[in-house]
């Protein structure tokens, strides 16, 4: 997983509530297990129309939205069942970054394993924010002071510090495992010291 870094982007704004994890990648483009390539069926039912030509009105398939690292949205996104592609599939289209007054835990958790930040933030300051993608003006997202710079504000958020520790340092579930190999490894060798049948029974 790459190490989050601070970036600026003009934010795309979709005002809608509860967007659910079938809405974000519907269910046809879940028979990958590969973290790449889903962005371009991200949203894809309101991407595309039933012929499969992009929908020009909606805001991922306009300029400079098509670019935006961050997404801003309504509450309780990323609702419905639990599908990891989801947090893959926006990742993958370029998002780094999802701000909204809520998320659904599970969606919320698996946007950390994957390298993007969910910000909550009280659903008055979403709509400030939404603002500037109206206005196609850059906000800027700095994980180290847990700060959105928008113009001359600043909107502080909170964040688990062990959840910030692994974006910034770019650590997933392997990487963390991995990091504790050596004490693993100890551990394997202590057990078969002292129950040797293990090893034979292996």
């Amino acid at each position: 997983m790459e190490k989050f870094t601070n970036f600026k982007s003009i934010p795309s704004y979709l005002s809608l509530q509860n967007i659910d994890t079938d809405m974000i990648i519907p269910k046809q483009f879940l028979k990958t297990i590969k973290r790449t390539g889903l962005g371009k069926s991200l949203f894809y039912e309101m991407r595309y129309d039933e012929n499969g030509k992009e929908i020009k009105d909606f805001i991922l398939n306009k300029e400079p939205y098509n670019d935006s690292r961050i997404l801003i949205s309504g509450k309780n996104f990323g609702c419905g069942s639990s599908r990891e592609h989801a947090p893959w599939a926006l990742l993958d289209f370029g998002i780094k970054c999802v701000i909204s007054s809520s998320f659904a835990d599970i969606f919320y958790n698996n946007c950390f394993k994957n390298g993007i930040l969910p910000i909550k933030i009280d659903e008055q300051k979403v709509l400030e924010l939404s603002e500037y993608s109206k206005r196609k003006k850059e906000i800027e997202i700095d994980l180290e002071k847990q700060e959105i710079k928008s113009g001359n504000e600043i909107t502080k958020f909170e964040i688990d510090s062990f959840k910030k520790k692994c974006l910034m340092e770019g650590l997933d579930d392997i990487a963390l495992t991995m990091d504790k190999l050596s004490k693993i490894n100890n551990f394997e060798k202590n057990l078969i010291s002292e129950k040797p049948w293990i090893k034979n029974n292996a």
